[in-house]
């Protein structure tokens, strides 16, 4: 984009001239929104708050850049305005579009450096002497259209890049839960709209899985670095502590484990655990059942019940009642599996949602035109 752009050089007093304002403070100002009051701060784009009318002598004007002192930060003034203490307008000595404006207050944020280094009275001087560089014609004018082309080319590429990021993200939420669509379907909908009016029984976990299983201590310093994640208590990474290759048991994935705290965590993964953590053996259910089995289970055991002097262990998983919906006096698990399924997609959903305000406010940004903003 920048190949075989000619430069030229410019000092900013050629473009822009510096000037004091007529400060007051901010317990002059009335009620009001048609004016800013602007600050020498780099919060809310240098505005302290909205005021009516106070004077004329006072009041800056829109289309030129404020300048606070304090942090040296440009900002484009959009509205007429009024001054607090230790701010310069800026004001171009060209006009101005939207890409242009754009453009210079990105030029303009790049002097930050240069001017905190000198003394707030020089300042002025050294602003109007700062040498920069800009494209030009081949007369050695401002080249204004290369401008406005090159802002709208970056504008532009934004706005496909982050559409591609949401296609990609969705892409990936889609494959990690093995769908190819968020679309609730029909049984996901009707799963939703059942919840409230579900039947709920008590069951036990070792008469619905068997007996639960703990892990076996592996000291941090007997721990081999290899592939496999080692679970252990705590709620940091997921409770991995550590990926091993020591010789230890391997837990099937689709599997729950407990801490000692009670905390139950859904493994999609095979792995080894430690003394400090049980595991429910819920292998052979469908995996959106046993996310779900793993929510009622930690619901059940994780309520303040279990801490450092009272842990947790297997004996207490298979003596554990959790609730789940019953259908024909067993776990209904088909119920279950489409509630997951349906909550995954709508989380989905969401996600795509925000992603897509992200992109319509950036391409509102673009329409924007100075005129309108003033």
């Amino acid at each position: 984009m920048l190949r075989g752009v000619k430069w030229g050089e410019y000092k900013m007093g050629d473009l822009f001239a510096i000037q004091r304002t007529l400060s007051f403070n901010s317990n002059r100002l009335v009620d009001g929104t048609e004016y800013d009051y602007v600050t020498r701060t780099s919060c809310n784009q240098g505005i302290l708050r909205e005021t009516g009318f106070v004077n004329k002598e006072n009041l800056n004007p829109a289309g030129c850049f404020s300048l606070g002192l304090l942090q040296m930060n440009f900002f484009y003034r959009r509205k007429r305005w009024y001054a607090g203490q230790f701010v310069r307008k800026v004001i171009p000595r060209f006009p101005l579009t939207e890409n242009s404006v754009l453009y210079f207050s990105a030029l303009l944020n790049k002097q930050r450096e240069k001017l905190s280094a000198v003394l707030v009275r020089n300042v002025d001087e050294t602003f109007r002497n700062l040498p920069i560089t800009l494209p030009v014609t081949q007369s050695g004018q401002m080249d204004v259209a290369f401008i406005e082309d090159f802002i709208e080319k970056l504008k532009a590429g934004r706005i496909a890049e982050m559409e591609a990021e949401r296609a990609d993200e969705l892409s990936a939420y889609l494959t990690v839960i093995g769908q190819n669509s968020c679309e609730l379907s029909a049984a996901e909908e009707i799963a939703l709209k059942r919840f409230e009016t579900l039947q709920w029984d008590a069951y036990n976990l070792e008469a619905l899985f068997g007996k639960s299983t703990r892990g076996k201590r592996l000291k941090s310093a007997d721990r081999l670095d290899g592939s496999l994640p080692f679970v252990t208590a705590g709620e940091a990474c997921e409770g991995i502590s550590a990926y091993i290759r020591n010789n230890v048991r391997v837990f099937a994935k689709n599997t729950t484990t407990i801490d000692m705290f009670g905390s139950a965590k859904y493994r999609n993964y095979s792995y080894g655990a430690d003394d400090h953590v049980a595991v429910v053996h819920t292998e052979k259910l469908p995996p959106f059942a046993a996310m779900f089995v793993t929510a009622a289970i930690h619901k059940a055991s994780h309520a303040g019940q279990f801490d450092y002097s009272k842990n947790f262990y297997a004996k207490d998983a298979d003596a554990l009642y959790i609730y789940l919906p019953t259908k024909q006096g067993g776990p209904d698990f088909e119920t279950m599996e489409l509630v997951i399924s349906a909550m995954q997609k709508l989380v989905i959903q969401d996600v795509a949602m925000r992603a897509d305000r992200r992109i319509r406010a950036a391409k509102e940004v673009v329409k924007r035109s100075v005129s309108s903003a003033e």
